[in-house]
């Protein structure tokens, strides 16, 4: 569990505009992925441990269910690189240059995030 989340259990609020559902959160993916050129061919939320989200060869993209609870920063970042993996399987030069021309700014591999943004290990 991330450090925004036990915060939030803690207090025992979450801010709403945090808060999706996945019909919410699958219409994010699926303007992203027209914005992005590709057409998955399923879209899946469901609970991760290790990871935000996967992309499988057959076009099926899994997001952690965590998701819905997390900033649409977060969300974001998770959206457009599982969605960038329909166009590039591996996390080469062509890729990471995709990533940064569809996030710009908001984050870079080798940069500090704000803490808790982005938890260890969820990105590779």
């Amino acid at each position: 569990m991330s450090r925004r989340n036990e915060k939030k259990q803690q207090d025992g609020w979450t801010p709403l505009e945090e808060v999706i559902s996945k019909d919410i959160f699958k219409a994010e993916v699926r303007a992203w992925a027209e914005r992005i050129g590709v057409e998955p061919k399923e879209i899946h939320v469901r609970p991760m441990t290790r990871k935000w989200g996967s992309c499988s060869t057959l076009g099926r993209v899994t997001f952690n269910s965590e998701l819905l609870s997390e900033s649409a920063a977060l969300r974001k970042r998770a959206i457009v690189e599982e969605l960038l993996h329909l166009k590039v399987p591996n996390h080469g030069r062509l890729f990471k240059a995709l990533l940064k021309a569809y996030l710009g700014g908001e984050y870079h591999r080798g940069q500090a995030a704000p803490s808790g943004l982005f938890p260890r290990g969820k990105f590779r």
